[in-house]
């Protein structure tokens, strides 16, 4: 019975320091099996870009594409977007630029109103955007090319961030992906930047989980009363 003692007072001990966290782990994953990621993503709300042909003409000219000081580009990148094809030149020592693929006019670093604009194109919502603004700082939101444009939507609090230099939509966020977020740090315990699921802190409370979970499988047997049956009378 010295067992018995020993796995109850670990499991139940252990149980009331870790079980507001196995709490979380269960909500959290039962929210991400209901959820598609593609939801998440907001991807049902992105417009396809359509079929488009580009002036083979205006190719031959790619040679005269300079950066801002007339540097040469290292790469040029022709992409098929909703707005129309573009041309995104990269530079050894400069931040990359944007052209329009038929008349070469660059196009970054971008307005607020252009910025808007693809915003726009790139989701299927047929409302207009309530506030556009200029982002140079990375949070727990958004980390993807600085600067960039914040478009934000009423329709589920979806805001579509645009790189100021490229054009590219980098990320879109949305109430139900600001939910998934929030309970992802939860569910890592990276309360902070919602990053790190390696930390010290949740590798301990794994183990002492662990721990609670096998001194509860330890007093299963001495749970369970097992009683005879009664033998039928003669």
């Amino acid at each position: 019975m010295r067992i018995a003692r020993l796995a109850s007072f670990v499991h139940k001990w252990l149980a009331l320091l870790v079980g507001l966290q196995i709490v979380f782990w269960v909500v959290s994953g039962l929210f991400f099996t209901i959820f598609p990621i593609e939801q998440i993503r907001s991807e049902h709300l992105v417009r396809p870009a359509p079929p488009q042909a580009i002036d083979t003409t205006t190719l031959a000219s790619m040679s005269d594409i300079r950066g801002p000081a007339g540097e040469l580009p290292t790469r040029l990148v022709i992409e098929r977007r909703a707005s129309g094809p573009v041309i995104v030149a990269e530079f050894a020592d400069a931040a990359p630029s944007l052209f329009d693929a038929d008349t070469l006019e660059r196009l970054s670093p971008l307005t607020a109103a252009h910025a808007s604009a693809i915003a726009r194109t790139h989701v299927t919502l047929t409302s207009e955007p309530r506030s556009v603004e200029r982002i140079t700082d990375e949070s727990t939101e958004y980390r993807g090319a600085l600067p960039a444009y914040r478009v934000q939507f009423a329709d589920g609090g979806l805001s579509v961030y645009v790189a100021e230099n490229t054009g590219a939509v980098t990320a879109r966020r949305s109430d139900l992906w600001r939910l998934y977020d929030a309970l992802w740090a939860l569910h890592i315990m990276d309360w902070q930047n919602h990053e790190d699921f390696n930390h010290p802190l949740i590798i301990a409370v794994t183990w002492l989980t662990l721990l609670s979970v096998i001194a509860g499988v330890v007093l299963i047997p001495y749970r369970i009363r097992f009683r005879s049956r009664p033998k039928a009378a003669g």
